[in-house]
């Protein structure tokens, strides 16, 4: 019965995120974008939304998403030739766990880890 799910994380500024998002990962926006307060974006089958949140310490919180991909080294590749800065302990790498992964932080500190199974 469940069909999908659609992440919401916390934004300080609509306008800073959507265009880290857009600009920078290659998402678009969908849904309505008369609602100041929430953002709704979207690239392949990945939906994320953001709600608006002023006073969020992106130093001192934990929003975090964990997103799958079929072709990661290509997702990375193009992301550093965007020069899109990768976290600094997330660099691409195969983990113990049996993914390959790395991860970024878009400019509320969320952190955006995407990985690939290598089973």
């Amino acid at each position: 019965m469940l069909t999908a799910i659609h992440p919401k994380l916390p934004m300080r500024n609509k306008e800073v995120t959507r265009q880290y998002y857009i600009r920078q990962l290659g998402f678009e926006e969908i849904g309505p974008n008369d609602f100041p307060e929430y953002l709704m974006i979207k690239k392949d089958q990945i939906e994320l939304h953001f709600f608006l949140s002023p006073k969020l310490d992106p130093f001192n919180h934990d929003g975090q998403v964990y997103i799958r991909t079929n072709n990661i080294q290509a997702l990375y590749q193009s992301l550093l030739e965007q020069q899109v800065p990768i976290h600094p302990n997330g660099s691409l790498q195969q983990k113990p766990w049996g993914q390959i992964e790395f991860s970024l932080l878009d400019p509320d500190h969320n952190l955006l880890t995407f990985g690939q199974s290598i089973f």
